[in-house]
Formats: C-alpha cells, structure tokens, sequence
C-alpha cells in the first residue's frame, strides 16, 4: 500500500484519537494495568483524546510543535501519526534537540510504508525547524517499536527511566542525528 505524509488539520482530531487508541490497546495489553488501559482506551475517552489532539492541532504551544499524519492513497484515511517538538529532558537543550512524543500507526496498517514515511517527514521537518537530534522515549517491552527504530538508525543513547502509567514500567531512550 502506498501513501503520504501531510501536517495534520483540525478535522483529523477523532482519527488521531482513534489510531491511538487502537495502537494502545494492541500494544500495551499485558505491560499497563488493564483497568488503566481500558479506561485510557474506552470508548468514552476518545472524546477527549480528540479534543486534545484538535488542541495541539489548532494552538500548538510553539511554531516548532508539529503533528504529522500518514494517509492512504486511495481513501486518504489517516492510518498513522507522529507527534513532535522541542526536547523537554533537562539534559536536553531544545534550541536543538527535538523529541518524537508519539508515533502511532494503526495495528492493522503496520509493515506498509506507513511508519518509515513517517519517520523521513519528522526527520525533514524537523531539520527544517533547526534541529540537529531527535530522541524519544520507549516502553523497553514495546520491542517492535525499539526494532523498528532502530532498524531506521536510532540507538539507545544511555538514558533510562521508570515511567509511571498505573505501575512503574523501564523505558529506555533512543536518538538520531537528523543535521550536522
């Protein structure tokens, strides 16, 4: 299957919702307490995660915060999203260092493109805004996540946390130059 990256508008709010919801559920079953997932993953909490995507959508806290959607060919259907901006680690300097906050693609659209598309428009993106390295955080279970990053030249740079979502879980942190 083919498909594009484009910005993300306003009207794709209840997707983005949705394609989070749906990649949380296929990939943090087991790792985040059940009742945290379901009430995180109902069908009465995509209101609001649309309402929070319409938000970083419409007044982004900075000109560089960006969200990014892959989309089909064909239908257009938004399958994916990577959420980006300046470094909040305190050992981070945000002048350059950037961080990917989120990428989601929807379980079903995984292995198609999708992700690397998504990959290559944050890197673009984001060298165009100024910066020279990207990191993100990932759930150290969430192999396919790690595998798949670094299969696109991520590598884990030492940092490692315990983040708290209902039960402590280790994340390890990864990063990529995207400038010189």
């Amino acid at each position: 299957m083919t498909g594009f990256v484009r910005d993300a508008r306003a009207a794709d709010a209840l997707a983005l919702a949705q394609v989070q919801v749906a990649s949380w559920q296929c990939t943090y079953e087991g790792i985040v307490a059940a009742d945290l997932l379901a009430s995180l993953t109902s069908s009465d909490a995509i209101p609001e995660w649309e309402e929070r995507w319409r938000e970083a959508i419409t007044n982004p806290p900075t000109s560089r915060h960006r969200v990014l959607v892959a989309v089909t060919d064909g239908s257009r259907d938004v399958v994916g999203f990577a959420s980006v901006g300046p470094a909040t680690d305190e050992d981070r300097w945000p002048r350059t260092d950037a961080s990917l906050y989120e990428l989601r693609v929807l379980p079903d659209q995984t292995r198609q493109g999708h992700g690397n598309r998504l990959l290559h428009a944050v890197a673009a993106t984001l060298a165009d805004d100024g910066f020279q390295t990207v990191s993100t955080w990932v759930i150290s279970a969430d192999e396919v996540l790690r595998r798949f990053l670094e299969s696109s030249g991520w590598a884990p740079d030492g940092a490692r946390a315990d983040l708290d979502v209902g039960v402590t879980v280790p994340a390890v942190r990864l990063h990529t130059r995207i400038a010189e």
